[in-house]
């Protein structure tokens, strides 16, 4: 059963700002180790962290808590499957959020275009 959706839109060119002027800020309040250890072609930077950037926005939506309170962007973590899919791993208050709800996995998608990147999150029970 379907428990929640979000979907969310990131700019490229927002990203790509926030990684020239303040890139160590924004990378290690906002992502985490594995996910800044990814490793990426210089030119799938900009879109890859823009992805998941809106991936993370979805699952708050989806979580219906968005970024408040106790939940912070850093325990929505977006890994990388070794077929290249995205996968989800909650922490902390994140993840105590989906247990309460009954989130037994997570259906996630997120694609790009040359100025944008879109990820959707579909909560769903165990």
């Amino acid at each position: 059963m379907i428990l929640g959706h979000g979907i969310d839109i990131a700019d490229l060119t927002r990203v790509r700002v926030l990684l020239t002027q303040m890139e160590e800020d924004f990378l290690h309040s906002t992502f985490t180790a594995t996910e800044r250890e990814t490793d990426n072609l210089p030119e799938e930077r900009i879109p890859f962290f823009a992805g998941r950037l809106a991936a993370k926005e979805a699952i708050a939506k989806a979580l219906g808590t968005g970024f408040t309170g106790n939940i912070a962007m850093r325990q929505v973590e977006i890994a990388r499957r070794s077929d290249g899919s995205p996968e989800v791993y909650l922490h902390g208050a994140a993840k105590a959020a989906a247990d309460s709800l009954g989130v037994g996995r997570w259906l996630i998608s997120i694609s790009h275009t040359e100025s944008v990147a879109i990820a959707s999150a579909i909560a769903v029970t165990a």
